[in-house]
């Protein structure tokens, strides 16, 4: 049977990802039971990710739930606070994960992380197809806002926010990697928190390059060298 995924998007960069991780890290342990079932954790390999995940999800990391970095949940564009860091950079700076799983190709913009329309709806594709064929019950993702919405689920997601879903039951979806149905919850409510804008998002022309540069994705936008801060360190109708 598929899992079900519990999707993040990173909490704000500098200031901000302190206290957002904390308010996640709280209402996660306190309010929803499914979270206290994680047994995996898959996070972008991106800096802002991993101090998300690493804060808000410490709880889970220490009692031993694996992290899994997998370059198929960085950003969608190539501008310089979209892409990554080497890996063996970022393994010196992150030496506590293993960097193995991360494509070698990392961070490069090209093949399957091209910044174009079919690029992004393909990695969206391998990125469900391999959440759904994993053996575990219930996986957490910690990614960005652009992929989340335009390459797995045409939902937004605020800074710190997540939604819950299942996979669509049976083989019909296959093709494309299987299809997320939302938690009723997280749906009508506008994410776990409710920070996040209701509804479902369809591509637009402004996701691809060549296009004028919208409000959104000026608010998707975070660089890529914030604060090191804290671094180191279906329908339903609840969280059961």
């Amino acid at each position: 049977m598929a899992p079900t995924v519990i999707l993040i998007r990173h909490a704000e960069a500098e200031h901000s990802l302190g206290p957002q991780c904390q308010e996640l890290n709280a209402y996660l342990k306190n309010h929803v039971p499914l979270a206290e079932r994680v047994e995996l954790i898959v996070s972008s390999p991106m800096r802002r990710t991993l101090q998300t995940a690493t804060q808000s999800l410490d709880w889970l990391i220490a009692r031993g739930v694996p992290v899994v970095l997998r370059a198929e949940w960085q950003e969608n564009s190539d501008k310089p606070c979209d892409t990554g860091t080497s890996i063996a950079d970022m393994r010196q700076e992150w030496p506590q994960f293993s960097w193995d799983s991360v494509d070698p190709d990392y961070p490069s913009k090209s093949g399957l992380y091209e910044f174009s329309k079919d690029g992004l709806l393909q990695r969206g594709i391998e990125a469900r197809r391999w959440l759904k064929s994993r053996p575990e019950k219930v996986i957490a993702v910690v990614s960005h806002s652009g992929f989340l919405r335009v390459g797995v689920s045409f939902r937004k997601y605020e800074n710190a926010d997540f939604r819950v879903f299942e996979f669509a039951a049976g083989n019909e979806f296959d093709d494309v990697g299987g299809k997320l149905v939302e938690w009723e919850m997280t749906a009508t409510k506008g994410g776990g928190l409710g920070k996040s804008p209701p509804g479902i998002f369809d591509f637009d022309p402004a996701d691809v390059p060549g296009e004028a540069r919208t409000r959104r994705e000026l608010s998707e936008a975070v660089s890529e060298r914030p604060e090191r801060e804290g671094r180191e360190g279906k329908a339903r109708g609840g969280f059961a």
